[in-house]
């Protein structure tokens, strides 16, 4: 009875007309981006056979992602999503008939071809947090986990397709009938986008602006030490993985002797693999621990670079890449998983921006750095390298547990609205705030460590100073203070909160011993005549 409940909850969110459709067409669109990175990939090695600029192709399409991603997810926060979307779609369109057409007409070059690479990883990167930041407005609430699964099956049904399908197009018709696929696939998508009957973005006195977006992003990301933990644990794994990615263009064609529609189908039985292991990650989350699986897909990531290093048949091979897609779906959803878990909806977009800064940052490094490793000592080598590597960071790295992602981040609403004499302008600033406490001496060292873990939240939310004060005439009368750099800004604060920082505030409260609650005053950065 229980898998069945849990096996209709996962398809649950697709009975959303809104989500099947852009979830079906983004499908179609991942599916003629992989068909499009297929025919670049293999063209680089008809451009130059060298290990290093097939490594580039990766590298220039994971760059922009690690450059801009974070910058995206400001904007994926503070722009109407559906427009952005649109203007994304229409950039990575462009790109493919670009190279449709100097693929068509033979002036396809090494340096045009990095290039248009570079640009759609440009578009990548502003569509990525985007859409991960739009699920919540497609599904109710409860199933919103379970699309973001969907999700990420979408992405490996594609990748189980587009690749085989690329590789037979390109051998087929040429690279000009593939890239032209691959423009199709944006048109679908787009006409999705136009049909999203989404409604307009309600006028918020409290918007942001991109800049103090991007501020409050980046606090937030600096004072979170769970999401430092994701962060770690993601590039350690991607930074040594990265090497099967980068090589295999050359793996399929010099060590296995493959064309074009065989790496196509190398890349298929990933996307076949990753697909397997989606339907059964359910009865693996049952019996490992987010730790386990992904320490799991360390080591049989470690075996398939291992095995492709011997330069085996070609049906050994295949059989590799689908224990290869089933691992690298496991640390993908594992990790994209943990992320999500301990980010709260305000900063969601940016949050996983910079999960997937440090995502494609160590992969365009592991790319060069491997693409290096394999001028020098050859691809069989590297592959070997890469896998010890990898094993031993796998196994060190599973003493770093990962969050167990069980707190409530929905906005608790508990503060009291700030008391002012007159209104008070939102670009007011800075706002020093102040919070007496009385605490007895018995009790002052567990106070201080519980508001040194509630100093954590503060900075999350907005502060960029925090301390905490005695008086010297009565040392159990202490002050909390913190700083945040606009009257906008403290009264975001009032809305971030959420119930699980309600509930850090609730046990340092506990240790208040006076009549009534502690006092809580603002202070506002007054103007002298004469300054600016």
């Amino acid at each position: 009875m229980n898998a069945t409940k849990s096996s209709a909850g996962s398809f649950a969110p697709l009975a959303q007309p809104v989500f099947a459709v852009l979830w079906a067409a983004t499908v179609l669109g991942n599916t003629g981006s992989f068909m499009r990175d297929v025919a670049s990939s293999w063209l680089m090695t008809d451009l130059s056979a060298s290990p290093a600029a097939v490594a580039l192709v990766q590298a220039a399409g994971t760059l922009p992602i690690f450059l801009l991603a974070i910058p995206a997810g400001v904007l994926t926060d503070i722009l109407d999503r559906r427009k952005f979307l649109i203007a994304v779609q229409l950039l990575l369109a462009s790109v493919s008939i670009s190279l449709m057409v100097l693929a068509q007409t033979g002036m396809l070059s090494v340096s045009a071809l990095i290039g248009l690479t570079f640009l759609g990883g440009i578009g990548a990167a502003l569509m990525g947090p985007t859409w991960q930041a739009i699920v919540p407005e497609l599904v109710k609430r409860e199933d919103v986990k379970s699309a973001v699964a969907l999700n990420s099956l979408g992405i490996n049904i594609a990748r189980s397709i587009g690749p085989a399908a690329g590789g037979l197009l390109l051998a087929a018709f040429g690279a000009g009938i593939t890239y032209g696929a691959d423009v199709a696939s944006y048109i679908i998508v787009i006409a999705a986008l136009v049909w999203w009957p989404r409604a307009k973005n309600a006028n918020d006195a409290l918007s942001e602006s991109f800049f103090g977006a991007f501020r409050a992003g980046l606090r937030y990301t600096r004072a979170s030490r769970p999401l430092h933990v994701v962060l770690v644990r993601a590039a350690i794994f991607f930074a040594f993985a990265s090497a099967v990615w980068a090589l295999l263009p050359l793996v399929a064609r010099q060590l296995l002797g493959g064309d074009a529609s065989f790496y196509g189908i190398l890349l298929g039985a990933v996307g076949a693999g990753a697909i397997g292991g989606a339907l059964v990650m359910p009865k693996l989350r049952d019996r490992l621990s987010s730790d386990g699986l992904l320490l799991g897909a360390a080591v049989i990531t470690a075996v398939v670079m291992g095995v492709l290093s011997l330069a085996p048949p070609k049906w050994v091979a295949i059989t590799a890449l689908l224990f290869l897609g089933g691992a690298w779906i496991t640390a993908l959803t594992t990790l994209n998983g943990a992320a999500q878990a301990v980010l709260p909806n305000w900063v969601r977009g940016r949050g996983l921006a910079v999960y997937l800064t440090v995502f494609n940052g160590a992969m365009t490094a592991g790319s060069l750095g491997w693409g290096a490793v394999g001028e020098a000592v050859g691809i069989q080598a590297t592959l070997l390298i890469g896998a010890v590597g990898l094993l031993v960071a796998g196994f060190i790295m599973h003493r770093l547990k990962l969050p167990a992602g069980d707190v409530d981040m929905v906005p608790s609403n508990h503060w009291p609205e700030p008391l002012v004499a007159e209104p008070v302008a939102h670009d007011r600033g800075p706002v020093l705030i102040l919070i007496e406490y009385h605490v007895e001496k018995q009790h002052r060292q567990a106070f201080l460590h519980a508001l040194d873990t509630l100093s954590q939240e503060r900075r999350r939310d907005g502060a960029y100073g925090w301390g905490v004060t005695e008086d010297s005439a009565d040392p159990e009368k202490m002050v909390e203070w913190f700083m945040v750099e606009s009257w906008a800004e403290h009264l975001r604060q009032h809305k971030r909160v959420s119930n699980a920082d309600a509930d850090l505030q609730g046990k340092v409260l506990a240790y208040h011993s006076g009549p009534d609650k502690p006092v809580v005053r603002h202070f506002l950065t007054v103007n002298r005549p004469g300054k600016a």
